[in-house]
C-alpha cells in the first residue's frame, strides 16, 4: 500500500526519479520548483529563502482558543485585526456546564468581532476547518489556525496550526518566523475501491510515517495520477489527518474537482491551478498504491497503531493483547484496560460507533453511511451510532436528500456541527467501553475518561464506511468492503443562506465604539517574569512515555470550559498523567517554607547566593507536545511558575513554539540513547541551575551547562541544548512571554 523511498527523488513531466539518476537540473534549483516553495515564498517578508517570515491571509480560531488570543493582542496593543479572523464556536457549543461561562465566551468573540472587525460564527454552523473550507481557502493562499487540524492543502491552500500566541503575532502585524521546510512528495496512483474511504488511506500513510520521523515539521506534498481519481471531498479527508504524521502543512495539485469544488461554494474566482513548476526536487517520497488500500482500523492510543481490519479481524487475541500492552506504558496500574473480553464468538464486539467533525463529518462521508445501513438497523443493544454533519449547510442537504432520513430509521442519532466527540466533550463512552470513529484522533482519555477517578474508555479511528458497515452488523467490526451494497452518490447542493442570515461578518470594518462584553470567568493574564541572570529550576514532573501528547499535559475535555480563565485552567495541568504535579509546581511558584529551605541548601551546594538565581519549576519528559497546537499545553505550566522544559525532542514545533512564547526555555538533553530509558544525571525533585543563562540566551550560545542537585547536596555536571531558536524567540525568552515582548 504505502512505500518509502530511503533518497530525495526529482519530478520530471509527472514521473520521479531517484535522485542518484537523474543528470538534470541541481538539487538546490529543482528543490525551488515545488508547490510549497512557491507559496511559501510568496508570503515571505523577510529576503532570505531559507529563513522565512510569513505573513498569512487569513487566521481561524474555536471557541476554546480565541479568548486567549484576543487577551493577549489587546493586552500588547491590538486597536484593529488587521487580516480576516474567523471565530468559530464548535468546541464549547453545548454550554451544558460551568454555568454561563461558554456562552459568556461566545459573547465575548461576538463583541470582538463587532469592535475589531472580525467574522463570527455562530455554535452548531459549521466546525472550524468545515467554514474555512466552504469559505476561506484560495488556491495559493496561506491559513493560520489556532487548531492543530487547519489543513486546506486538497484545495491548494498552505495551512499550518499552532498555538495561539502565533496567531497573536499575526494580529499584531508580525510575522511566523519558520526556517524553509523540506518537503515531501506523497506520489499517489490507482484508484480506490468502494467501502474504501479517506480515513483508509489516511490511516495508512500515518502508521508508515509517524514513528520514523519521516515527514516531522517538513510540509507533504501530494501529486501523482492517482490524485485525479479522487474526488476533492476525498482529498479533504486525507488532508486533515495530515496533522497526525506530525508534518508542518501540506499542499496538493489542483484540478478541475477543486474548481468543482469553489464552483458549488459560489467562489470559483478563488481557484487557480497549483502544480509543480518545471522540474522539481523532493527530500522524500511516499508512494501510495491505492488500488491496495484496504479499510483500516487504528488502534488506541494513536492514529499510527495502523492494521487492516482484515488482519484484526484474523488476528483478534493477538492484535489486542499487544494493544493492551502498549496501554501499561501509560497507564500502569492504575487502571485495568481491557480489550480482548471484547472477543464475542471470535469476533469484536465495539460498543459506540461517532461519525463527526473536520475529518468524518463531510457530505460524502455521511452518504455512503446512509448508502451501507439503508435498509438496516444498528439494534437495541449496547452499540450505538452518533453522527455529526461538519455544517449545517451540509445538514440541510442531508435532511433534503433523504440520507439523513435513513441514518435515523436506521437507529443513528443525527446531531449538529461540534468537535465535541474529538476532545472529550460529548458522545464519551461507558466505562470499559470501545468506541469507533471517524474523526482525528484516539489519544488516552481524549474521548472524556478520566484516569483519575478510574475510568477507562478507548477509541479505535475508521472510516465512517467501515463504521457504517459494523452498524449494519449491530456492532461487530466489519469492513465496508465485505459489505456487499451500491453506492449513490447523491449530488451536494451547497445553499449558504443560513450562512447570511446567521453568521456575523464585518467586511473588514471595525467598530471600535463597541463595548467587549466579558463574562466573570474571563480572566486577564498574570505577569510573567522577565528571565533573570541565573535560573534554578526544580524537576517537578518526570515523564518516560515515548510521547507524551498535549491533551495529558492539559486535558481538553472537562478542562474547556476553563480556557478563559489562566488561574483555573492551570488546576488541570498533567491532571492525568501526574496529579501531583500541581500541587509541587505551586510549592515552588509561591516559595513554600520546605522550598525556601531546599534553594538555601541547593544554593550552599552550589556556592551561589539565593538571592543570585530566579527561581522556576520544570518538567522533564521524553517527547512532549504530540497533538493539539492548543498554547494552554505550555501557558499552564508558565502561570505554574515553570521556566523551562527539559526534553530529549520536542513532538511537534508547535508545542516548542508554544513554550517559547510563553517565556519557557526549550531545553534539550542529548545522550546516547534518546528514548524513554534514557539515563538522565536528575530526577524527580532534585533541582536544576543553569547560571549565566540570560547572557547565554542573549549570545546565542549553541550550550548551556547546567549542574543538578539531589536533596542529599550531591551537584552533577551536564550540558543542556535548545536548538535553532529565531531572534524574536530569544527576545520573546529574555521578556518573559511574549505580551511582555510587545509591550516593552
Amino acid at each position: 500500500m504505502i512505500k518509502l523511498w530511503e533518497t530525495g527523488a526529482f519530478l520530471e513531466n509527472g514521473k520521479l526519479v531517484p535522485q542518484a539518476e537523474f543528470k538534470g537540473a541541481a538539487k538546490e534549483d529543482a528543490a525551488k520548483n515545488t508547490m510549497a516553495y512557491s507559496i511559501l515564498q510568496k508570503h515571505n517578508t523577510s529576503g532570505d529563502a531559507a529563513k522565512l517570515k510569513i505573513k498569512f491571509d487569513k487566521i481561524t480560531s474555536h471557541d476554546i482558543t480565541y479568548v486567549g488570543i484576543i487577551q493577549t493582542a489587546r493586552a500588547s496593543g491590538l486597536e484593529k485585526f488587521p487580516l480576516p479572523y474567523v471565530l468559530t464556536n464548535c468546541h464549547n457549543s453545548l454550554c451544558a456546564v460551568g454555568g454561563t461561562i461558554n456562552d459568556d465566551d461566545h459573547m465575548f468573540g461576538l463583541t470582538c468581532a463587532q469592535k475589531y472587525g472580525g467574522i463570527y460564527v455562530p455554535p452548531h454552523q459549521a466546525v472550524i476547518h468545515q467554514y474555512a473550507r466552504e469559505m476561506m481557502a484560495t488556491c495559493g493562499g496561506m491559513i493560520l489556525g489556532s487548531d492543530s487540524h487547519t489543513r486546506y492543502g486538497a484545495l491548494g491552500t498552505m495551512a499550518i496550526g499552532e498555538g495561539g500566541g502565533e496567531l497573536a503575532k499575526q494580529l499584531l502585524g508580525k510575522t511566523y518566523d519558520v526556517n524553509m521546510p523540506g518537503v515531501v512528495a506523497v506520489y499517489m496512483t490507482g484508484t480506490t475501491r468502494p467501502g474504501v474511504g479517506p480515513q483508509d488511506v489516511a490511516i495508512a500513510i500515518i502508521g508508515a510515517v509517524f514513528n520514523n520521523g519521516y515527514v516531522k515539521n517538513k510540509v507533504m506534498e501530494f501529486l501523482g495520477p492517482g490524485v485525479a481519481n479522487l474526488s476533492a471531498e476525498f482529498r479533504i479527508g486525507i488532508d486533515v489527518m495530515t496533522t497526525e504524521t506530525t508534518c508542518l502543512s501540506s499542499i496538493w495539485t489542483t484540478d478541475e474537482k477543486i474548481r468543482e469544488f469553489y464552483a458549488l461554494h459560489g467562489r470559483e474566482n478563488d481557484y487557480s491551478k497549483v502544480e509543480p513548476n518545471g522540474v522539481a526536487y523532493y527530500d522524500g517520497v511516499i508512494e501510495v498504491d491505492l488500488d491496495k488500500i484496504e479499510p483500516m482500523i487504528a488502534l488506541p492510543f494513536h492514529p499510527s497503531n495502523a492494521y487492516t481490519i482484515d488482519f484484526v479481524n484474523k488476528n483478534l487475541k493477538d492484535v489486542l493483547h499487544e494493544t493492551e500492552e502498549r496501554a501499561k506504558v501509560s497507564f500502569g496500574d492504575k487502571v485495568n484496560f481491557n480489550l480482548t473480553n471484547k472477543i464475542i464468538d471470535g469476533k469484536l464486539y465495539v460498543d459506540q460507533g461517532v461519525i463527526a467533525g473536520c475529518a468524518g463529518g463531510s457530505y460524502e462521508n455521511i452518504v455512503a453511511a446512509a448508502d451501507i445501513l439503508k435498509g438496516k438497523n444498528t439494534g437495541n443493544d449496547k452499540f450505538y451510532l452518533s453522527v455529526y454533519p461538519a455544517s449545517t449547510p451540509i445538514y440541510m442537504d442531508l435532511m433534503k436528500n433523504g440520507a439523513a432520513v435513513e441514518l435515523m430509521k436506521a437507529g443513528a442519532i443525527v446531531k449538529t456541527a461540534f468537535c465535541g466527540p474529538c476532545f472529550g466533550a460529548g458522545d464519551t463512552p461507558a466505562n470499559g467501553a470501545l468506541s469507533i470513529r471517524h474523526s482525528t484522533r484516539n489519544f488516552p482519555n481524549r474521548e472524556g475518561s478520566k484516569i483519575q477517578n478510574g475510568q477507562i474508555s478507548s477509541v479505535a479511528l475508521m472510516d465512517a464506511r467501515s463504521i457504517a458497515a459494523t452498524a449494519a452488523n449491530k456492532g461487530f467490526l466489519t469492513a465496508a468492503t465485505d459489505f456487499d451494497r451500491d453506492y449513490s452518490n447523491k449530488k451536494y447542493f451547497f445553499d449558504k443562506t443560513i450562512y447570511e442570515t446567521r453568521i456575523y461578518d464585518s467586511k473588514g470594518v471595525a467598530h471600535p465604539e463597541q463595548e467587549i462584553q466579558f463574562g466573570p470567568n474571563i480572566k486577564d493574564w498574570p505577569q510573567m517574569e522577565a528571565l533573570g541572570d541565573n535560573l534554578l529550576v526544580k524537576v517537578v514532573s518526570e515523564i518516560h512515555d515515548p510521547v507524551t501528547t498535549t491533551d495529558e499535559l492539559i486535558p481538553s475535555g472537562e478542562t474547556s470550559s476553563f480556557r478563559s480563565n489562566p488561574l483555573g485552567l492551570a488546576e488541570f495541568t498533567l491532571s492525568r498523567k501526574d496529579p501531583s504535579y500541581v500541587g509541587r509546581a505551586k510549592a515552588v511558584r509561591d516559595r513554600a517554607d520546605e522550598v525556601k529551605a531546599e534553594i538555601e541548601n541547593v544554593c550552599k551546594a552550589l556556592n551561589v547566593k539565593p538571592s543570585d538565581v530566579q527561581v522556576g519549576s520544570t518538567i522533564y519528559a521524553v517527547k512532549p507536545g504530540d497533538g493539539s497546537a492548543r498554547e494552554q499545553a505550555a501557558s499552564c505550566q508558565r502561570v505554574l511558575g515553570a521556566s523551562a522544559n527539559i526534553a530529549c525532542e520536542y513532538a511537534t514545533k508547535r508545542y516548542r513554539s508554544n513554550l517559547m512564547n510563553w517565556g519557557m526555555l526549550p531545553f534539550l538533553y542529548k545522550s546516547g540513547n534518546q528514548d524513554a530509558t534514557t539515563k538522565l544525571p536528575f530526577a524527580n525533585g532534585d533541582w536544576v541551575y543553569i547560571p549565566n543563562v540570560k547572557k547565554q540566551v542573549a549570545e546565542k550560545a549553541d550550550s548551556y551547562k547546567a549542574y543538578a542537585v539531589n536533596p542529599s547536596g550531591k551537584v552533577t555536571e551536564f550540558e543542556l541544548t535548545t536548538g535553532d531558536m529565531t531572534d524574536d524567540e530569544r527576545k520573546i525568552i529574555l521578556a518573559g512571554c511574549l505580551i511582555n515582548f510587545y509591550k516593552a
